[in-house]
């Protein structure tokens, strides 16, 4: 399947699967490797069946020659190396699918993070399909992915004792102009009784799984992983870019996903969510990035902010989640078959030439 390349180097055959935000940035990525190629795009809306891969992206490699299907059996016979599988819901048929016709696949999907928790029954499937193809599967992206396993992984390299890393995610989501995202998914905008159990649920499932790998990486397992949370309303009626946040309502959320180790809690994501400082009551809020706290015998505080301007903001943040799942492909690719997780794989390391 593979092209050799100077120096033992390889090319990889790349299709990608579906050409949402991410999808479309991951692809133009693709298009612009030096070590990949684009062999196919899968697209779920007939709208999008036929159009090229240089208009799918969102601009820059123009003309491809590679058009978009909805055909499974299309895509198959490509006989790719890789799929880089971004839809917004995972499909477990299509991945053991992939995986089976022997194509290794990279998703920004979170199902894969940590091959122990996932469902048993979903785990085995998966895992069989890897062993008939000969492949591997692998999830990352910026949070989860960078921010809770990579980052971490390099910061308690320089510890011999760790009693603490906490993760402080800050995200302004004021000029984030996505009505169904912060209205229906994330809560924004509803009376604070309606902030429930199955939002901190949905973020305990969503970085439970990364901060249980980072904690078995460093030979110290969590015994559990709790989450709670808590909501500020907005003082005033507020005017943000989705559209209006009724004084009293919820204009920003703190949930802590926890793991516990010992009956105390040595990993913790803390996410800051939030659509105004306007708040009641007043929260201590930072621009949006992350502050990596590291409690141990070589304390550390780190800040990463993205110096971009909130109204470029939604633009600019899909490359954070698609470079790294673009540059993860031919390490993936070069894995043993399994659920290969970022403690398993070497360092990931861009290719920028």
């Amino acid at each position: 399947m593979t092209e050799p390349l100077r120096h033992g180097m390889q090319r990889y055959r790349v299709v990608q699967w579906a050409t949402g935000n991410i999808g479309a940035r991951t692809m133009r990525a693709v298009l612009e490797h030096p070590r990949l190629t684009l062999a196919g795009v899968y697209v779920h809306s007939p709208a999008k069946t036929g159009l090229d891969a240089g208009e799918l992206s969102g601009g820059g490699p123009g003309v491809t020659g590679i058009v978009a299907t909805h055909d499974f059996d299309e895509i198959l016979a490509l006989g790719a190396d890789c799929v880089l599988y971004t839809p917004r819901a995972c499909d477990v048929d299509e991945v053991c699918a992939l995986l089976s016709s022997g194509v290794n696949v990279v998703s920004t999907r979170g199902e894969f993070h940590h091959a122990p928790s996932m469902d048993p029954i979903v785990r085995k499937r998966v895992e069989e399909a890897c062993a008939r193809g000969g492949t591997s599967v692998h999830s990352t992206g910026s949070s989860p992915g960078f921010i809770t396993e990579a980052l971490p992984l390099a910061l308690t390299s320089i510890q011999r004792r760790l009693d603490a890393l906490t993760i402080d995610e800050f995200a302004d989501l004021s000029q984030r102009d996505s009505p169904g995202l912060l209205f229906e998914v994330m809560g924004f905008g509803r009376p604070p009784a309606e902030f429930g159990e199955q939002r901190l649920a949905g973020l305990r499932d969503s970085f439970g799984p990364s901060l249980r790998l980072l904690a078995e990486a460093l030979s110290a397992p969590l015994d559990s992983v709790k989450v709670g949370g808590e909501v500020a309303t907005a003082r005033r009626t507020t005017r943000i870019a989705a559209g209006t946040l009724p004084e009293g309502t919820v204009a920003a959320q703190r949930i802590t996903v926890s793991g516990l180790r010992k009956g105390r809690p040595l990993l913790r994501f803390r996410a800051n969510w939030y659509c105004t400082t306007d708040l009641d009551p007043a929260w201590d809020l930072r621009a949006t990035g992350w502050h990596v706290s590291v409690e141990g015998d070589a304390p550390l505080e780190v800040d990463l902010r993205f110096p971009v301007p909130l109204d470029r903001m939604a633009a600019m943040s899909p490359s954070y989640t698609a470079n790294r799942a673009v540059n993860a492909v031919p390490f993936v690719c070069a894995a043993p078959p399994g659920i290969r997780s970022t403690a398993d794989l070497p360092q990931i390391v861009a290719d920028l030439g």
